[in-house]
């Protein structure tokens, strides 16, 4: 026999377990320590470029004063390298632009060239994710000097929901998040993945 409590039971059963649900999604975020852009390597530098790490999908130009055939765009492949005339493949992923272009300078003096000048800069970076709260979740193009607000613009801007105070990255090659404190310095990388939290009142 079904009573009158029982049904104001079930019809507030479902209710409780989804706010149950969002709560232990909410904690889950939540128990991750909070850093700051400067504990976690994150702040803007006047030298970006020198400092960044190149990977796979990164494009590069390599000039080889002197020589025509070889001066051009790279694109790193999936394997990390890239594929230049004389010398071949040439390891590119974890370098920085001035560590490869030194690399192509060496390989190139090894019996191709004779005191070769090699001189390297990025042309286009591999892309970044934002997910969550914002207008337009997907993939976006890096550019040097991004930080998280110019991220969020690119997105379309957050929704009336967003978390205002923190934000969860986790880095290209990276099986964890990190919670960080939004500030105005706080900056993105490529291959990051950047979920924008859902506030709750």
């Amino acid at each position: 026999m079904v009573t009158k409590d029982s049904r104001i039971g079930n019809y507030f059963f479902i209710p409780l377990a989804a706010i149950a649900c969002l709560a232990g999604c909410v904690s889950a975020d939540r128990g991750l320590p909070l850093t700051t852009s400067q504990e976690v390597g994150r702040v803007r530098s006047a030298n970006i470029d020198q400092e960044y790490m190149l990977g796979a999908g990164d494009e590069v130009a390599l000039a080889i004063f002197g020589d025509t055939d070889i001066s051009r765009n790279y694109k790193i492949g999936p394997d990390g390298t890239i594929d230049l005339p004389l010398v071949g493949r040439v390891r590119a992923a974890g370098m920085a632009i001035s560590q490869l272009a030194m690399a192509v300078q060496q390989k190139l003096a090894d019996g191709f060239m004779r005191n070769p000048t090699v001189a390297g800069s990025i042309v286009s970076y591999r892309p970044f994710y934002i997910l969550g709260e914002v207008n337009k979740p997907g993939e976006y193009s890096y550019r040097s000097g991004l930080t998280l607000d110019g991220a969020v613009a690119l997105a379309g801007g957050y929704t009336y929901r967003a978390q205002p105070r923190w934000v969860l990255i986790q880095s290209e090659n990276s099986d964890t998040e990190s919670r960080v404190a939004l500030t105005p310095d706080l900056v993105v990388r490529p291959g990051d993945t950047i979920r924008i939290a859902e506030r709750f009142f």
